[in-house]
């Protein structure tokens, strides 16, 4: 395995890890108040947009890596957008 290789998967864990102790924060604390559901949706489309190009291009490091972000991206987005009782019953059903 060649440099090039390596830096590519190395910045595709990071950047698929990352959004999971984020996920599993508000799932165990049900808090998102300090949360920007704006910056939420820009980054959701953003990974939306990555996707859909991966596959046009056929690229299959694009479409996994963005794929698994897009998924985390878009629960925290809704977890952010929804009401408290909504909150409750999504982390009671993942815990």
């Amino acid at each position: 395995m060649d440099w090039v290789t390596i830096i590519g998967f190395g910045a595709a864990l990071c950047s698929t890890v990352s959004f999971m102790p984020q996920a599993w924060r508000i799932v165990k604390t049900r808090d998102t108040s300090s949360l920007s559901a704006p910056m939420y949706a820009i980054n959701t489309i953003g990974f939306l947009l990555w996707l859909i190009y991966g596959l046009m291009q056929g690229q299959w490091p694009l479409i996994l890596t963005n794929g698994i972000c897009l998924v985390l991206a878009a629960f925290i987005l809704m977890m952010t957008l929804a009401s408290s009782k909504q909150k409750a019953k999504i982390s009671d059903a993942l815990e």
